[in-house]
């Protein structure tokens, strides 16, 4: 196979991985808040929704590791805590989603019947897909990804050519900062991080391939990702600007898409639509459950009894959070977004910068920095932001929910500086 060749599958396995279709409900109502201001919009979700989590790729490509190898210079128990709160989060929103996705695309529109019974046979499903490994899950993927993509490109493209006059005001005071924040919820930088590396040691590199050049086919097979989560994202984005007048304005996030389908492919196009989204939705569940019981089957001597205890739970607390309604899902998960997201952009970014300038000092003080600073962040999520205008007022940026941003590159400089005097 020649060089070429393996850069575009590896481009296009890299785009799977991201390209959950869970994601697809989240630019449209983005965009439709965005109105005149897309484009700005865009450039903050795709700095995390996009560029972070390719980022996350170069990461690995440096690493050739394991999640835990994202920590390790802090500490040994900074690593195992981080690991197990990625996949926490991992099993407890994204995986859950999927379902209350797919129920409310491909469920409610056409049967009358509950969420939680939904999510009970969805993850029903899930777990015994996940005790058998099937093959079937991958094949699925590998062709779903494409033909989605393709219809996707089609909605958009008659979205933009066939688009009403009018396109509102942007409701968004910052609109970059929304697109930021907003792009946390993809939850694609956590992708990065946990099975970046799956992806990585997936690709069958010849034996006299040399370290450099695997670095380089990596970084161009990222690059090609990131252009299709762009284009996707984007144009989706831009269609919800588009488009938003024509959307009811209570409507929910899968009604938005559900509709903009209808509007442009009909009522056959959606219903097809719909069938491969649920699709998708159900090999990326099977995917988060089977790669945290991999997880825990790692940790305790590769005890087939963990690896089923943990798919036992894992899919329990899929049923409870997967019968509730999408948007709900969305906004429970900010808080731990808010908390969590943070800490792995500064471990994406300190694993990506060259080592004389990612000593273990600075990893353990930007981390600690990074933390202390988005304490406020995330407790503006929980508690009455009156509380804390405070300390909000004192801290920069901190009223766009991004406090720990500054102070951490300051003392990614300071610590550096500090080190270079020395």
């Amino acid at each position: 196979m020649n060089r070429t060749k393996k850069v575009w599958i590896a481009g296009f396995a890299l785009f799977s991985l991201f390209f959950g279709a869970g994601n697809l409900i989240l630019p449209l109502s983005l965009g439709i808040k965005a109105g005149l201001d897309w484009w700005t919009v865009i450039l903050g979700f795709v700095t995390t929704a996009v560029a972070i989590p390719i980022l996350a790729i170069f990461a690995h490509a440096k690493l050739q590791g394991t999640l835990y190898d994202f920590g390790k210079k802090i500490s040994p128990t900074f690593s195992t805590l981080y690991c197990f709160l990625i996949y926490g989060i991992a099993i407890a929103i994204p995986g859950p989603r999927t379902a209350a996705v797919t129920h409310e695309m491909t469920v409610q529109p056409f049967f009358e019947t509950s969420r939680l019974l939904t999510s009970i046979i969805y993850f029903g499903l899930v777990f015994v897909f996940a005790m058998n490994r099937s093959r079937i899950i991958g094949l699925i993927g590998k062709f779903l990804t494409p033909i989605i993509v393709c219809i996707l490109l089609i909605i958009i493209g008659i979205a933009v050519f066939n688009a009403p006059e009018n396109t509102p005001i942007s409701s968004f005071k910052n609109p970059f900062i929304d697109g930021v924040l907003e792009g946390y919820q993809t939850f694609d930088a956590i992708a990065g991080v946990v099975v970046g590396a799956v992806i990585i040691i997936s690709l069958q590199y010849s034996s006299h391939t040399t370290f450099i050049a695997k670095k380089k086919l990596i970084r161009k097979a990222g690059f090609i990702a990131g252009i299709g989560l762009l284009l996707i994202y984007g144009g989706l984005i831009l269609s919800g600007s588009l488009f938003a007048t024509t959307f009811a304005e209570d409507a929910s996030r899968t009604e938005i898409l559900t509709s903009l389908s209808i509007q442009t492919l009909g009522n056959l196009g959606t219903t097809f639509l719909s069938v491969l989204v649920a699709l998708a939705c159900f090999t990326t569940a099977v995917g988060i459950v089977t790669g945290t019981a991999d997880y825990i089957k790692g940790i305790c001597n590769n005890s087939q009894k963990a690896y089923i205890i943990t798919a036992v739970i894992a899919s329990l607390i899929g049923v409870i959070v997967g019968s509730y309604q999408v948007d709900f899902i969305i906004t429970i998960a900010v808080p731990a977004l808010m908390f969590l997201y943070p800490i792995t952009i500064m471990l994406i970014l300190l694993n990506v910068v060259p080592e004389k300038y990612a000593s273990k000092l600075v990893f353990r003080g930007v981390v600690l920095v990074t933390f202390i600073f988005s304490i406020p962040d995330f407790l503006g999520f929980i508690i009455p932001r009156e509380h804390l205008l405070g300390i909000k007022t004192i801290i920069p940026l901190a009223n766009e929910s991004l406090g720990w941003v500054l102070p951490a590159l300051l003392t990614f400089i300071f610590l550096n500086f500090i080190k270079k005097i020395r």
